[in-house]
């Protein structure tokens, strides 16, 4: 007769005599939940509210702000995202959050989007990412 053993044992030793002990399994570690950042949903709803505004879909900044129940100050805010660099738009967009932690928010690109230079833009974007990895 034959018996396999599928988990692990664990041999321990006292004096002459040894034993073996189960050893229980750790639980897998869960794959990491990733989602989209909420800085890039906003860049995003900020490029879909300037087509919109572009197409005569919306006719104004007011009108959107109405429609999505905003302030117009926050659509402003939001549509200022705009002003980014393109590579850095696109840098935006593909951040993601793992779970549930953002790597970026709003807050601290708002000073990049007061810049107009996009070089300087790129150097505070370093920066940024510099601290937030560091």
């Amino acid at each position: 007769m034959t018996l396999a053993i599928t988990t692990t044992l664990h041999r321990a030793r006292r004096g002459r005599a040894t034993a073996f002990h189960i050893v229980a399994a750790r639980p897998a570690e869960p794959d990491p939940v990733r989602s989209p950042a909420r800085v890039a949903l906003l860049l995003a709803l900020a490029a879909t509210i300037d087509l919109a505004i572009d197409n005569s879909r919306l006719a104004s900044q007011r009108e959107a702000a109405r429609c999505l129940g905003l302030s117009p100050a926050r659509i402003t805010q939001l549509l200022a995202m705009l002003l980014l660099a393109p590579d850095l738009q696109e840098q935006i967009l593909l951040l993601e959050a793992v779970d549930g932690l953002e790597p970026i928010t709003e807050r601290q690109l708002r000073p990049l989007t007061r810049v107009l230079d996009w070089s300087e833009q790129r150097a505070m974007w370093q920066q940024l990412v510099v601290r937030r990895d560091g």
